[in-house]
């Protein structure tokens, strides 16, 4: 029993002890909490209060050079890529008279004239004065003259931006005592480098001035006797004027002997953003150098040197030299400052038909249209595309041809193959007069095919992108993507064959179905919206049909005949 209460006492006391544990422990958990509570309203408080000083900060002289905000980042551009001098859009609400663009010479004013052009567009209005304007202070860098700046021109397809530096160069030539090197122009295409030698032509017959076309048409040795001639007192130039392809060109820097760009004072490149694109700048670098380098005076030992540019100082100056200016061209200009820089441009000067326009709203207020556009495109221009599959793309074609009554159209295709191909089936089909222009052909061929297209003999022209750039083709009235093109610059230059110097024209793109979507994000990108999508009814399409099939019948039977090669068959096989 006393071992009974002895244990009985002894539990009391543990309960006791327990109680009195559990009892501690909660009331160090309400302490605890109490204090964590207290901390936290405590932290509640420093950060409203820090909040509160953060929004109404004492005053200092400390500079706050940031602040937390995620804003987006604006591309920083150069000066004269951010504010170009903005040329007029619409070409015929801005012509100008020739005689009230100031400076140019009466001489070519006459030519002008004799040429039927009485309005310069506003991109020549613009341009020509500039380039003479820094021609006038001077031939020569040092005693007088300076540095001309650099100029570069983004202006759609067809605006006239051949005319604004071919009035210019022949006006400033004009009183050239010898006859050296002075202007070189630089195209990507043979046509293209034709079409432009051929307006230097017009405006330098009868002034004396010597143009030479080189693209390796003619043999290089020809194209050398056209460059130079050798005397007994050396060589001596027989050019002022060079228009050339790249290619054709830096093969005579280095084996032409005589050949000089010593005295080279304007560097032309006409569609610029392809120069560069497609790996000519090493071709620019070679010009310059030429331009730059040590050459032994005819009829002396003396060297004459010709220096890069460089900082003016008074020892420079006492030794006066032609400058080299560069003027570059194109519809798309690239506005990458890190592309442009490989041009070392001095001090350049853009203008640009690329600009916001803004427009009145009912209300009276003003809100800026186009405000995302890269590329501007001709006035006139109506753009359509057609969602279509791949077998009813040539079915479309001739129902343009046969049914709508298009006339006077040229067709782009991604390959001289396709180009072929499709030649063949329209042919075989009958009923239009086709043609097909591409690297396939000789130079001759390819430019009686022009002559007659231009005529209104041939009623389709179907091409490759060789008539894409430049080519100034007249009295186009309809351009068909039968290929969709994979680049917004290829689109850009395509339908640029059409609407051109302020006409009207009309561009249609066969787009394949799953094509659609990137299509239109291409153009939504550069700024395009205006395009309107024309689906063609299959019932259209359906008195086609037999004639058609009869055309690939007698594809086929011409291909196992032997009269045409291997490549029609699989592509009567495969495509049809």
């Amino acid at each position: 029993q006393q071992e009974d209460r002895s244990n009985l006492k002894n539990k009391s006391s543990k309960r006791k002890k327990g109680d009195e544990e559990t009892e501690g422990s909660e009331t160090r958990k309400k302490e605890n909490s109490e204090r964590a509570e207290g901390n936290q309203s405590t932290k509640e408080e420093l950060f409203l209060a820090a909040s509160e000083e953060e929004a109404n900060p004492p005053a200092s002289s400390l500079v706050v050079l940031g602040d937390y905000d995620r804003k987006p980042v604006q591309p920083f551009l150069p000066q004269w890529l951010a504010r170009p001098k903005l040329v007029q859009k619409r070409i015929k609400d801005n012509l100008i008279p020739i005689g009230d663009v100031p400076g140019i010479h009466p001489r070519l004013l006459k030519k002008l004239q004799m040429n039927g052009i009485e309005s310069f567009f506003p991109v020549q209005a613009e341009v020509i004065p500039a380039i003479l304007q820094s021609a006038s202070n001077g031939y020569l860098m040092g005693q007088g003259g300076y540095r001309p700046r650099d100029i570069c021109v983004s202006a759609p397809t067809g605006s006239g931006k051949t005319l604004s530096f071919v009035i210019p160069i022949v006006q400033v030539l004009l009183d050239r005592v010898v006859c050296q090197v002075r202007a070189l122009v630089v195209l990507p295409t043979k046509e293209l480098a034709q079409q432009v030698s051929k307006v230097f032509n017009i405006y330098t017959d009868g002034t004396g001035l010597k143009v030479v076309l080189i693209t390796g048409q003619k043999s290089f040795a020809k194209e050398q006797e056209m460059l130079v001639q050798k005397k007994v007192t050396g060589y001596c130039s027989l050019a002022d004027i060079i228009v050339a392809t790249p290619g054709r060109l830096t093969d005579h820097i280095s084996q032409t002997p005589g050949f000089s760009l010593m005295q080279l004072r304007f560097l032309i490149v006409d569609e610029a953003d392809r120069m560069i694109d497609d790996m000519h700048q090493n071709c620019l670098n070679q010009i310059v150098k030429a331009a730059f380098q040590v050459e032994n005076d005819s009829g002396s030992n003396m060297l004459f040197q010709r220096t890069k540019p460089g900082p003016i100082t008074a020892a420079s100056s006492c030794y006066p030299q032609i400058p080299l200016q560069k003027l570059l061209f194109s519809a798309t200009l690239t506005q990458d400052p890190e592309k442009l820089q490989q041009l070392d441009l001095f001090q350049p000067r853009l203008f640009t038909s690329v600009y916001s326009e803004k427009k009145t709203l009912g209300d009276g207020t003003e809100t800026e249209q186009d405000t995302n556009k890269k590329y501007t495109l001709p006035e006139g221009l109506s753009q359509c595309y057609v969602p279509c599959d791949l077998n009813s793309k040539p079915l479309l074609l001739l129902h343009f041809m046969l049914t709508m009554k298009f006339s006077r159209v040229l067709c782009f295709t991604n390959s001289r193959e396709a180009s072929h191909r499709l030649f063949l089936l329209v042919q075989a089909f009958g009923g239009v007069t086709v043609a097909e222009f591409s690297s396939r052909l000789g130079p001759n061929e390819r430019r009686r095919t022009m002559k007659e297209f231009e005529q209104g003999k041939i009623q389709l022209l179907i091409s490759t992108d060789a008539t894409a750039r430049g080519i100034d083709i007249k009295g186009v009235n309809y351009v068909i993507n039968y290929d969709a093109p994979q680049f917004i610059r290829t689109y850009i230059h395509r339908v640029g064959r059409t609407a051109r110097a302020g006409e009207v024209g009309v561009a249609f793109s066969l787009v394949l179905r799953i094509q659609e979507r990137r299509f239109l994000r291409m153009l939504k990108d550069a700024g395009i919206q205006d395009i309107k999508k024309n689906p063609v009814k299959g019932n259209s399409l359906k008195p086609l049909v037999q004639q058609y099939e009869e055309a690939l019948c007698k594809l086929e039977k011409t291909v196992k005949e032997g009269k045409q090669n291997a490549e029609i068959k699989c592509f009567v096989v495969t495509e049809f």
